[in-house]
């Protein structure tokens, strides 16, 4: 990093010194209604060209004159009612006006190459900010994610975590990052997300399969990390964060500036956090449990005509202690915040570069997404030395032509290749050597009506596969339970398909009906694994035979909302087809129960509910409460691993009344109640019921030149003990996390 600063200060000083252009501007101003009075701090912000403003005290703001007509624009404010504008740049002082609604703030999400109000699609999209993560006291994005309804983690500790959306995590959930598909080696349980929150705005999470326009392993939904936004335009920015959390003894810190102008943005940010080992709500200490890492982030776009291109390269090395297995004892304990990794660890090494650009035409968009991403995951396992060393590189290159017949009908034709080598370097191998290469052609067409969308696409994929003779395969000499485990060749083809509707009116209702296919080819562990596995006491061998795993899920969605009341209901049924699934056998390996990779066919079903209401009477309250429950099962009538307990999340929140400086006071109180879960797979523990009660307070003050945002949380306040389902230290007999409390600070400097 010493080596990468002084560049960084280059291109800095270059960017700011490049020649500003005259420009000419499109001028206008937000109005609130009914009485029309000027609406400071609207976000006006349109996502394919990246740009961003607010309006002024006086509600104004500007835009440059050469956007392209097709842009799609963004308003927002909170207590308002969110606009999208297509086709509707003026060359004339434009107004706009919002209406008031304290329970609608509609986002924008992105779908594919698609950017629409959730009501604008009939897929299932939640949205939550990196903001409103860190309010609730997220102790990695996973933790943050979890917050939403359907979706969960699977967790060795806090440090290591991955989503887990409607029962499904691992190699059926695609993770999207500055807009291509993000690979770490997740087909492990033990495995987690390892990504820093720094750096993004927001992440979208779609529900279900999303095959169509993202591919392989959507089959069971989408996480869709989206990076922050630029400056306002033609404004410099920066800004520093801090966070400590009490149970670890850790923090967090994170650094950035940004700059942007009419035609080009610049965006610099770097993070760093460490985490002492956490505890249970008995106060005992889980030894090894710390975590930490480094993250440096740079953005830089621009717009040339018709084109606008957003270029981001991401570094980090984070690291994450775990216990090698249930019988692992330590003699002497080091000290009690100790951040040494000495001990058993994963270290994760991440590159990534990616481009993003658009090249808009009369009626029509190119879009071309491409990047590079360098992996490299080490395990150290207690001995001097580093045993598994494995790099896995990715290059990914994404085209979608959309061309727009008029205002209501759209056609998009799409081409997705990604290519990847996954190299062993170090002593241990749990996966061999091999290449993978994959393609698809799409189709995609959506139309609109005033008061209704409808969408149907069709994709065919190809997948190679191609595996090496890799050592041992970590197996020890003599008798060998894998010596089936043989280089694997094989060519992976599958057809899937997606159609669905939204309808809505201009007032209350949104009503969703969606069905959708999904395809995974099995995964180098699945088809390969011959050894043992940490944190576990299996003996896992892989099946070279193993089919494509598809599934198809069919999902219907209702929502009402007025001006003091919003509630949805969701219910699905998502059906798989060669679900690939560990069984025990009645063989052993060095004392060890062997398990075999095996496939059947499988159902998942759940509902979720929520309901918000804001009192009339009281306008400063807002009560919510959401509800999900999940069962998933195989035709013979064995339950699945890792599904969800059913749980309610409900909040009571108070906006309190500016009092001198300070602004947007809230005060939270979250109980959640997570009913017991005796559906259990044959190797997991059942788990009981527990409840949490979580609180969270913050404000915002505005200085001369510094704008502050305070905020502090208080999970798991009674200190229970308890544990997750989703936790794999219940094997150990190891409690979740106890009482911690975070404090969060930012100084936003104008």
């Amino acid at each position: 990093m010493r080596k990468v600063w002084p560049w960084l200060a280059v291109v800095w000083v270059f960017f700011t010194t490049i020649h500003c252009h005259a420009q000419a501007f499109v001028s206008g101003s937000v109005y609130a209604l009914p009485d029309s009075t000027p609406l400071p701090g609207v976000a006006l912000y349109i996502a394919s060209a990246n740009v961003y403003t607010e309006t002024d005290a006086k509600g104004s703001f500007q835009f440059p004159a050469t956007l392209h007509p097709a842009f799609k624009f963004q308003i927002y404010k909170t207590g308002y009612v969110s606009q999208l504008l297509e086709n509707s740049v003026p060359s004339a002082n434009w107004k706009i006006y919002l209406k008031p609604n304290v329970n609608d703030l509609e986002e924008l999400v992105i779908y594919g190459n698609q950017e629409e109000l959730k009501s604008g699609t009939a897929n299932n999209i939640d949205v939550i900010g990196t903001d409103k993560m860190r309010e609730l006291g997220a102790l990695n994005l996973s933790d943050g994610m979890a917050k939403l309804p359907g979706v969960s983690q699977l967790n060795t500790g806090p440090g290591i975590s991955k989503p887990v959306i409607r029962g499904l995590n691992g190699n059926r959930i695609q993770t999207v990052l500055f807009g291509i598909r993000f690979d770490n080696q997740q087909w492990q349980d033990e495995h987690g997300l390892g990504l820093s929150d720094v750096g993004i705005d927001r992440v979208e999470i779609l529900k279900g399969p999303s095959t169509l326009f993202y591919g392989s392993e959507a089959m069971g939904g989408v996480i869709n990390i989206i990076g922050e936004k630029p400056a306002k335009m033609n404004s410099t920015e920066s800004s520093l964060s801090s966070r400590y959390f009490s149970n670890t003894n850790g923090y967090a810190v994170d650094a950035g500036v940004k700059k942007s102008r009419a035609n080009s943005y610049l965006i610099l940010r770097a993070g760093y956090e460490s985490h002492g080992d956490y505890s249970d709500g008995d106060n005992k200490r889980i030894l090894n449990s710390r975590f930490g890492g480094q993250m440096f982030k740079a953005s830089y776009g621009w717009r040339r005509k018709n084109w606008q291109s957003e270029n981001t390269y991401l570094f980090g090395l984070n690291h994450f202690g775990f216990l090698m297995d249930a019988y692992q004892l330590y003699d002497k304990a080091d000290a009690r915040w100790s951040r040494s990794f000495e001990r058993p660890h994963h270290t994760v090494l991440l590159n990534l570069f990616t481009s993003k650009n658009s090249f808009e035409f009369k009626s029509s968009k190119l879009q071309v997404n491409a990047g590079v991403h360098f992996n490299n995951r080490q395990e150290q396992e207690g001995s001097a030395g580093i045993s598994l060393n494995m790099l896995l590189n990715t290059y990914a290159l994404a085209l979608t032509w959309s061309k727009s017949f008029n205002t209501r009908n759209e056609l998009s034709i799409g081409s997705q290749h990604q290519w990847q080598t996954n190299e062993n370097i170090g002593s241990r191998i749990i996966v061999p050597d091999a290449t993978l290469g994959e393609s698809a052609l799409f189709t995609y067409v959506k139309r609109k009506s005033k008061h209704a969308v409808s969408e149907v696409g069709l994709r065919y994929d190809l997948k190679r596969i191609d595996t090496r003779l890799t050592g041992s395969l970590n197996t020890a000499s003599g008798f060998n339970p894998g010596k089936n485990i043989i280089p694997v060749n094989r060519l992976y083809q599958t057809l899937n398909a997606c159609a669905g509707i939204s309808v809505f009116d201009s007032k209350h209702w949104n009503v969703k009906a969606n069905l959708s296919s999904g395809y995974r080819a099995p995964n180098l562990a699945e088809l390969s694994s011959n050894g043992l596995h940490e944190g576990s006491v299996r003996y896992e061998l892989g099946n070279v035979d193993l089919k494509t795993e598809q599934n198809i899920c069919m999902d219907a969605y209702v929502s009402y909302t007025n001006a003091w009341l919003s509630l949805y209901a969701d219910a699905y049924i998502n059906r798989f087809y060669n679900y690939i699934y560990l069984q025990a056998t009645n063989r052993e390996y060095i004392g060890f129960t062997i398990y075999d990779y095996k496939q059947q066919n499988a159902l998942l079903s759940g509902v979720e509910g929520g309901l918000k209401i804001h009192p009339g009477q009281v306008k400063n309250l807002q009560l919510n409460s959401v509800y999900s429950s999940i069962v998933g099962q195989t035709d013979d009538h064995h339950y699945l691993p890792f599904i969800p307990a059913q749980k309610i999340n409900s909040e009571c929140k108070v906006y309190m009344n500016a009092r001198g400086k300070w602004q947007n006071a809230f005060f939270s109180v979250v109980h959640q109640y997570v009913f017991a879960q005796g559906m259990v797979s044959e190797f997991e523990n059942r788990t009981e019921a527990y409840q949490l009660v979580n609180l969270s307070a913050g404000a915002e003050r505005r200085f001369k030149r510094v704008n502050v945002k305070l905020s502090s949380s208080l999970n798991n306040a009674l200190n229970e003990s308890y544990y997750d389902h989703l936790s794999r230290f219940k094997y150990f007999g190891i409690y979740n996390i106890g009482r911690n409390l975070g404090i969060h600070l930012t100084l936003q400097f104008i």
